[in-house]
């Protein structure tokens, strides 16, 4: 029988596959069905920061003028005059899956500032969480803010919150840093747990008849992945920090990519919006079986076996592949004589 378990954030999980901040945890039943068809843990919907600190019509504004910022699908979240689940509420539903679930319940902040989050980030962990994601969102506009202070900004979150709170952290954070090695290293000091890679950012399309800028969502798909694969397998080995993968993650081969990358957990959102729940039992019934016909006993025997530190001259990793991808398209291009 292999051994499907893993380690995240300190907890030990039955298996790699976790229900990553979607609109599917925020119900109770909704949750229950996740963990029954096999999620070692959920992670819960996001409570923003907008929602702590700004007035009801402010926040209706932010949000229906910049519907898809968030790195959860906000598409699905109700109308502000119908939305009820705000700061109080959050935590009781933590209180409530706490109860209703037996794996690690994750709390979720999204935001960019302090603000009231150290406030919160208390009141999600008295409510019982495991640990707390927070979902770093910031896009600097301003031409005179420079990388140092975007960079600065990030840390000093985590140092806050991590003077606050004793439960673990994982940092959810975007791949648009200059020197995204460097960062990781600043967020593990700062105190960061794991770093969750990346969060998705759903961009805005224009309607060229209203002459509007209108939401556009769109879920992942596995080609996605590839992105976070190179700076797992790169940042395995050079970071005490757990290391996870979000976005693009649907089939089981996507799982076994995560792992031999160095990902501690693979999570699922819109697999499990595409497909239900009952996705999680299939991947973790095909994940058993490659496993038992390539002979691996435990998901920890590959974990980073595919990683940069792997390989047998680690500097040359990224250019050697970055030859090797241009060599093969020459090969096999129609044009090619």
């Amino acid at each position: 029988m292999v051994d499907l378990s893993t380690s995240y954030l300190g907890l030990t999980l039955k298996n790699p596959i976790v229900a990553s901040a979607s609109p599917l945890s925020e119900r109770i039943d909704t949750l229950r069905q996740l963990v029954d068809a096999g999620a070692s843990a959920v992670v819960l919907h996001s409570l923003f920061e907008e929602q702590i600190t700004l007035e009801s019509h402010q926040l209706d504004h932010h949000l229906s003028h910049a519907a898809e910022s968030f790195a959860e699908a906000l598409t699905y979240f109700p109308d502000l005059t119908e939305y009820n689940l705000g700061p109080e509420s959050y935590i009781e539903h933590v209180r409530q899956a706490k109860k209703a679930v037996d794996v690690p319940v994750i709390g979720s902040l999204n935001g960019v500032s302090s603000g009231g989050w150290i406030e919160y980030a208390k009141k999600i962990q008295d409510a019982g969480a495991d640990a707390l994601e927070i979902n770093e969102y910031y896009i600097p506009t301003d031409p005179k803010t420079d990388s140092a202070e975007v960079e600065r900004m990030y840390a000093d979150l985590v140092k806050d919150l991590r003077r606050t709170v004793q439960i673990p952290i994982a940092v959810k954070i975007s791949p648009y840093f200059s020197a995204l090695s460097n960062m990781a290293a600043k967020l593990e000091d700062a105190g960061a747990d794991a770093l969750v890679l990346f969060n998705r950012f759903y961009q805005p399309d224009f309607d060229l008849e209203n002459l509007e800028v209108v939401p556009n969502l769109t879920l992942s798909s596995s080609h996605e992945l590839r992105l976070r694969l190179r700076w797992v397998a790169i940042l395995y080995g050079h970071t005490d920090a757990d290391l996870a993968v979000t976005g693009g993650v649907h089939t089981t081969e996507d799982v076994l990519k995560c792992m031999m990358a160095g990902a501690k957990v693979a999570m699922l959102a819109s697999a499990l919006l595409q497909n239900g729940t009952i996705h999680i039992t299939r991947l973790l019934n095909t994940l058993t079986e490659w496993m038992e016909e390539k002979q691996y006993e435990s998901i920890q025997e590959m974990q980073g076996s595919m990683s940069q530190q792997a390989v047998a001259e680690p500097d040359a990793f990224e250019r050697a592949n970055y030859l090797k991808v241009l060599g093969s398209y020459h090969k096999t291009s129609p044009l090619t004589p």
